[in-house]
């Protein structure tokens, strides 16, 4: 700068009194531009604030609210506070060091301080025209990605539609499969990308990388162990969604089936959930399936004792009328009767019956009991089972395992 004003005097240096008056004049002009700057930003401020009212929507994730409409609108205000004050720094950092520059004693300081703004400006500029071959390569790969993306998910909606039948592919491994090719399509973007992200064979990224790597290795068995079931179980098809099943003497609804757990819902509004890990090596009985997949239908069944004192014709006639007036129970196929065993005091019996209504198993077992208690009563049949203990004294029970010893 000051080389540039001493051309026009080419005899004699610049004057002391131009370099002050030349000062002056930047200094006036920095402080109207800062204050123009910061009028326009306080002027933009308001108009956002103006605009926005009805116009940000909340940010959400399903009903989880993330960030509020409020909280939306002061982030965007703050960010234009952040521009306002580089804007600011930039200003000041341009205009000190030429006035630094317009006298000799300064000179060297206003150097080193041009040298402090334009350096990083300078690899910054030069480092983004360097990067805009990996930028457009970047961009291509995710374009790509995109696009495959979008084909996976529109026959995957077909398939699960109906509209696409492939054979031995069922139509429920549509959107789960869908899923693991999002994640590993996402994963081979990632690895495609990651060599050409600014800084990726430098030390520090290894480093970090690395850490990263170890941590979730250490962390994450447990949870890789239950997603890789949860993969596993989404091709047995064990159930599904809204499915009555049977866990570890647990019986319920499933409500909910990820990657990693599996709740269910008792008939006592009990919920219960289970790592995937845990019911692959369960055993598993799905009561909807069941009933789905046979045109009989869920055969319900039931335990009952009685003495020999009453005839076996008698006992199989209620307990079939007994199935036959209970609500949800079908009429045919129609309901029958097993003679299990013959015990010592009395003989079991199995009542056995079909329904389609198997959301309602607790209530039809109930009513069925009830049924067939009313049916014996109406008989007249005393449905008591009498019940024999010995106690013996400490003293006998001792002369009787004295005489047990003795005997031959």
């Amino acid at each position: 700068m000051l080389k540039y004003l001493e051309q026009f005097f080419p005899d004699q240096h610049l004057p002391t009194w131009l370099r002050f008056a030349i000062a002056g004049g930047l200094v006036l002009i920095m402080a109207a531009l800062i204050f123009l700057v910061w009028v326009l930003f306080k002027r933009l401020g308001k108009k956002i604030e103006i605009k926005a009212k009805g116009k940000i929507k909340p940010l959400m994730i399903k009903k989880l609210n993330i960030l509020s409409a409020k909280n939306i609108l002061h982030i965007i205000l703050f960010a234009v506070r952040i521009v306002k004050y580089l804007v600011t720094v930039f200003l000041f950092f341009i205009t000190v060091p030429i006035i630094f520059g317009l006298f000799p004693q300064t000179e060297q300081f206003a150097n080193t301080l041009f040298g402090w703004v334009m350096t990083p400006l300078k690899k910054l500029f030069f480092g983004v025209v360097e990067y805009i071959p990996k930028l457009i390569t970047i961009i291509v790969i995710c374009l790509a990605a995109h696009y495959l993306l979008k084909a996976i998910k529109f026959f995957a909606a077909k398939i699960e539609e109906g509209k696409l039948v492939l054979p031995g592919f069922y139509a429920d491994w549509a959107q789960p499969t869908y899923n693991i090719l999002r994640f590993l399509l996402y994963a081979f973007t990632l690895v495609m990308i990651y060599p050409n992200l600014p800084g990726s064979d430098s030390d520090a990224f290894k480093g970090v990388s690395v850490f990263v790597g170890v941590i979730v290795s250490l962390g994450s068995s447990s949870a890789i162990g239950n997603i890789v079931a949860g993969i596993v179980m989404t091709y047995m098809r064990p159930f599904k969604v809204g499915d009555r099943i049977q866990i570890q003497n647990n019986i319920g609804f499933v409500v909910e089936k990820t990657l990693t757990v599996v709740r269910i819902r008792t008939h006592k509004n009990e919920y219960i959930t289970f790592p995937n890990i845990t019911i692959l090596n369960s055993s598993i009985i799905n009561y909807t399936t069941s009933s789905a997949e046979s045109e009989e239908g869920l055969i319900l069944h039931a335990d009952i004792t009685f003495g020999y004192n009453t005839p076996w014709q008698v006992v199989h006639e209620v307990l079939l009328k007994g199935a036959a007036a209970t609500t949800g129970v079908l009429e045919d196929p129609k309901p029958f009767v097993l003679q299990l065993a013959m015990e010592d005091n009395y003989c079991r019996y199995q009542i056995n019956c079909y329904t389609k209504q198997v959301d309602r198993a607790p209530r039809i077992y109930a009513e069925l009991f009830e049924n067939i208690q009313n049916e014996f009563h109406r008989r007249g049949i005393d449905m008591t089972a009498p019940q024999y203990r010995i106690i013996l004294p400490v003293e006998a029970a001792g002369d009787a395992a004295a005489f047990a010893e003795k005997k031959p």
